[in-house]
């Protein structure tokens, strides 16, 4: 897709320290680094978020961040790993092309949660539970 910085890093026209790719995505080094390794793994087809992405591309989406979260875990000896995908402005998502973070984590590094983990409500949590089944 015209302007898409991703689109122009699957098709080569733009830099990128690519690191696997194969006949689906392409994994690449994010270049605003949380900690060191941080990567993306993204579509070679030009889909702008999950919401867009059709299922037969789910398999070899998390095929890819499977493959290279091992290597991280092998290459790098991190102490964890996150994963992260933001789906839209609301969600933070700043590159409409589907992407996930693949963020090593390591000991004293200075990375939060986006939120403070705090009981719910049951009665709203089984509310909205409701609502999602079947």
């Amino acid at each position: 897709m015209a302007g898409c910085i991703f689109c122009a890093i699957v098709e080569g026209s733009a830099p990128a320290e690519v690191v696997d790719a194969d006949e689906h995505t392409v994994a690449f080094m994010d270049i605003n680094p949380a900690t060191a390794g941080h990567a993306l793994v993204v579509p070679r087809r030009h889909i702008a978020d999950l919401w867009d992405m059709t299922v037969d591309l789910a398999g070899p989406l998390m095929t890819a961040v499977h493959r290279l979260a091992g290597r991280m875990r092998d290459r790098l000896t991190p102490e964890g790993l996150n994963l992260l995908q933001s789906t839209r402005a609301a969600a933070f998502q700043t590159v409409f092309h589907l992407h996930v973070h693949l963020i090593p984590r390591y000991s004293g590094d200075t990375i939060r949660l986006p939120w403070t983990p705090s009981p719910g409500d049951p009665a709203q949590i089984n509310a909205v539970a409701e609502r999602l089944r079947g």
